[in-house]
């Protein structure tokens, strides 16, 4: 065993690993094998003992020591953080050690005029910055802190001069901190989750490997709604490629042989077959993290509120100290009014309160892309679903064939399995995981499978035309025929059930009756979000009139529309943008991306296809919709402390200027109490929402 446990209490152990060093890949990679261990809730690790906490689940504890038995670094090497969290967390401690001890060195045993020269080599930069803002124009709050530490210094008030950079250098780590945890964050969002790939042999055939095993040169295709999840070059096909996640691109790329293709991004229509450039863990996006346009792209209106009018209060402020100065003739007053500026409180607490709730919601199994999609959860009115794998579970099962044309029903199952089997929907996983269970092969015997965003799929097997797919698609679409001795079985089809529909050579062969049970907590949740604010619960599937009435009728949505297209959901969100709502979408399927790219703000379940997730601004983790209850208050929960810290920044920071300018305050009382406050603001900004709800 290697490594030895050091205490144990009810549903917890404390192991200490068997090495004198751990490294912080080495931590990652410890944390990451015991997180994904059965019965496992939640680990930390300390990389400095080389110590673990792992709780878990009752009955569970003989299961993770065997784990821990067979555990070895070398065993999971080809899991390598794209970044180590823990090395970013030890860089920002380190960093804020040094520039606090380096001032507390500097006041207690650096003389003073020593001091007062390293101050006014530390105040270069802040004049710089000053007159560059001045060139163009900008009374910034560049200005207001050039203009603070020049009069300090003027004054000979070095020590104060020095403690204001000392207090604006501790703002800008914190602010450096904030940047980079949230790209962390959504790079690690970004995951390709990818376990297997289509590897297509010198023959032709393709076959389902891990994609751990593919190899430089190896062939792999990727269809409609697939992520590409290696580096590599186009040998075969043609495909608009959404490339949003690696190169900010907002419209699809259009690729062909010969292109370059990178892994992370997501094919919106078409298919490719591509000529692997990279191993796993060595392709482009997996070296990537700086693509994300967080720093603007991110924030939410309130963020950008509280930023320019840090800078539009700066005038008040010099207006403030001016006339301090006029009527009083008095340098200290003036002084006291520049110590004090809203820009420190104003772009630290607000960026740290959406931090807060962004991590907030990572503990729930929401990843966030930004904070102002926090913020529109908390202002939409209508919120829609789709059904198949959202209102419903999402992993559906056959419940019985119905035959309309001679065939034989494990026939039919192992052809429709043979080519669902190449895409990734929820009813494809079904009727694939239905040929598993009995027990079914089905050799690739079709040609190129044709697969019609949110309509259907066609191939050629053995020279026959099979189409598989919705109502539209089988009969409007492709005029396919019901024979017309099997029209009575055919009005008779039970409503409960998802129709699938399968013809041969342009007749109606078969109907395969997919369960899509409605989820437990559905009624619930819609029911809550109603009383949470949402004016318009909305359902759109794919499905008849009939299913979908039946499925709206439990839930208790206000609306609800059948056979819709995927531009049908899109549209419909446009509509309520003319109409002035903000709009929340969930979804899980490649037919739901447009609307939710078209939404507001889109939400994605984490078990539906790799380009719902890439359009979706906000991912839900667990396969359970309670979590969206629990978005909607923490974004709630966001705006109110948002709001909380807005007017007590003004306040605090208006009653000091006030005080300034009436002499009550000295000009080291003024910045003393300001940079309290701001680091006040910012602790209480860090607290968890949701304790306070």
């Amino acid at each position: 065993m290697n490594c030895k446990i050091c205490h144990e209490s009810k549903n917890r152990l404390r192991i200490h690993m068997k090495q004198n060093v751990m490294t912080f890949e080495e931590a990652e990679i410890l944390e990451h094998y015991l997180l994904n261990l059965e019965g496992v809730v939640r680990v930390k690790i300390h990389e400095r003992t080389a110590n673990a906490i792992i709780e878990f689940r009752s009955g569970q504890r003989d299961a993770i020591v065997r784990a821990l038995s067979d555990f070895s670094y070398d065993s999971l090497s080809d899991f390598t953080p794209d970044i180590s969290m823990r090395r970013m967390q030890r860089d920002f401690e380190n960093k804020m050690l040094f520039h606090v001890t380096r001032r507390f060195i500097s006041r207690l045993f650096i003389p003073a005029p020593v001091r007062m020269m390293i101050t006014a080599v530390k105040s270069l930069p802040y004049f710089g910055k000053a007159l560059k803002a001045l060139s163009k124009g900008n009374l910034s709050v560049a200005v207001l802190d050039a203009a603070g530490i020049g009069v300090s210094m003027l004054r000979g008030e070095f020590d104060t001069a020095g403690s204001v950079i000392f207090l604006l250098g501790v703002g800008d780590i914190m602010e450096e901190w904030t940047y980079r945890k949230s790209v962390n964050d959504l790079a690690r969002m970004m995951s390709l989750n990818v376990d297997k790939v289509w590897v297509v042999s010198p023959d032709g055939q393709e076959r389902a490997v891990s994609v751990a095993d593919v190899n430089p040169d190896d062939f792999v295709r990727i269809r409609t709604g697939g992520i590409i999840p290696l580096d590599g070059t186009v040998e075969d096909g043609e495909a608009s490629v959404s490339q949003a996640s690696i190169t900010g691109e907002s419209l699809p790329v259009h690729k062909s042989p010969g292109s370059s293709v990178y892994a992370g991004t997501v094919i919106e229509e078409g298919q490719l077959t591509i000529r692997v450039r990279h191993k796993i863990g060595s392709g482009r996006y997996d070296r990537i993290v700086s693509m994300i346009e967080e720093s603007e792209k991110m924030k939410s209106s309130a963020e950008n509120k509280a930023s320019h009018l840090a800078d539009r209060l700066v005038p008040y402020t010099l207006g403030a100290s001016a006339l301090a100065f006029l009527v009083f003739r008095n340098f200290r007053r003036a002084s006291s009014v520049l110590m004090v500026d809203f820009s420190c409180a104003l772009k630290l607490a607000m960026p740290i309160s959406v931090l807060s709730a962004m991590r907030e919601a990572a503990e729930h199994n929401i990843s966030v892309k930004g904070g102002k999609y926090l913020e529109t959860v908390s202002q939409a009115e209508t919120i829609i679903f789709d059904k198949t794998g959202t209102l419903t579970h999402a992993s559906p099962s056959v419940a019985d064939i119905v035959l309309f044309d001679g065939f034989d029903k494990d026939q039919i199952l192992s052809d429709a399995a043979c080519i669902e089997e190449h895409y990734p929907h929820s009813i494809a996983n079904a009727v694939v995981a239905a040929a598993e269970e009995k027990g079914l092969y089905h050799e690739e015997r079709h040609s190129t499978v044709e697969y019609i965003v949110a309509h259907g799929i066609a191939s050629i097997i053995d020279g026959k035309k099979y189409n598989i797919g919705s109502y539209h698609f089988i009969f409007e679409d492709e005029d396919c025929i019901i024979p017309d001795d099997k029209r009575e079985l055919f009005e008779s089809l039970p409503d409960h059930y998802t129709h699938l529909y399968m013809s041969i050579d342009g007749v109606l062969s078969a109907v395969i009756l997919i369960e899509d049970p409605l989820r437990d907590e559905a009624a619930e949740i819609v029911r809550k979000l109603k009383e949470l604010g949402f004016s318009k619960t909305v359902m759109m599937t794919g499905d008849s009139e009939r299913t979908a009435r039946v499925i709206a009728e439990e839930v208790g949505v206000d609306e609800y529309y059948s056979g819709v297209l995927p531009e049908d959901k899109a549209n419909y969100i446009k509509r309520e943008h003319e109409a002035g709502r903000k709009v929340v979408m969930i979804g899980d399927g490649v037919n739901d991306s447009p609307a939710l790219s078209e939404a507001d703000a889109g939400i994605s379940i984490s078990t539906g296809s790799a380009i719902a997730r890439e359009v979706a601004d906000i991912t839900i983790m667990a396969d359970d919709l309670n979590e969206l209850i629990t978005l909607r208050i923490l974004s709630n929960a966001l705006m109110k402390r948002i709001r909380f810290n807005y007017h007590t920044i003004l306040s605090v920071n208006s009653f000091l200027i006030l005080m300034g300018v009436l002499g009550l305050f000295q000009p080291s009382m003024s910045a003393l109490l300001h940079n309290v406050s701001t680091i006040l603001i910012s602790l209480w900004s860090m607290t968890d929402l949701l304790d306070d709800e």
